[in-house]
């Protein structure tokens, strides 16, 4: 399948994540404790920077969270950031279930050969090497 194609609807499921980071964030301060105050800060730091990958490739991100470039990184990135809301308020367990959800999808993408990252979620300095292939 042409990798062109797929490109989109990536970037509209990573900036939906994003969002639903953003509105967990936003969820957490419906408990006013130290905890949810920085659960929050992260969630809403790893939305916007989640938003920002998807219209700049930044080398600095490649060197310190590359995970972020590959299916299987992403995708137990979302899964943990999943985790990590779902609690008692809809508002929370919901975009937690969705992208826990989407976690699970992109990891298991990284066993499928016909499929390749979408052209942001590729190293920016080399191209995509795929699972099991040469470093």
């Amino acid at each position: 399948m042409d990798p062109a194609l797929l490109s989109q609807p990536f970037r509209l499921v990573n900036l939906g994540v994003a969002a639903l980071m953003i509105i967990g964030a936003i969820a957490q301060y419906g408990d006013i404790t130290p905890q949810h105050i920085i659960e929050s800060i992260y969630l809403f730091t790893f939305g916007l920077s989640t938003a920002l990958l998807e219209f700049r490739n930044i080398p600095q991100v490649y060197r310190y969270a590359s995970f972020m470039f590959s299916f299987i990184g992403r995708g137990c990135f979302y899964a943990f950031v999943g985790s990590v809301l779902y609690h008692k308020s809809p508002w929370s367990w919901v975009p937690g279930l969705i992208i826990g959800i989407v976690g699970v999808a992109y990891a298991a993408l990284e066993f499928v050969p016909s499929i390749e990252p979408p052209e942001n979620m590729r190293d920016p300095d080399s191209g995509y090497d795929g699972l099991g292939e040469g470093v």
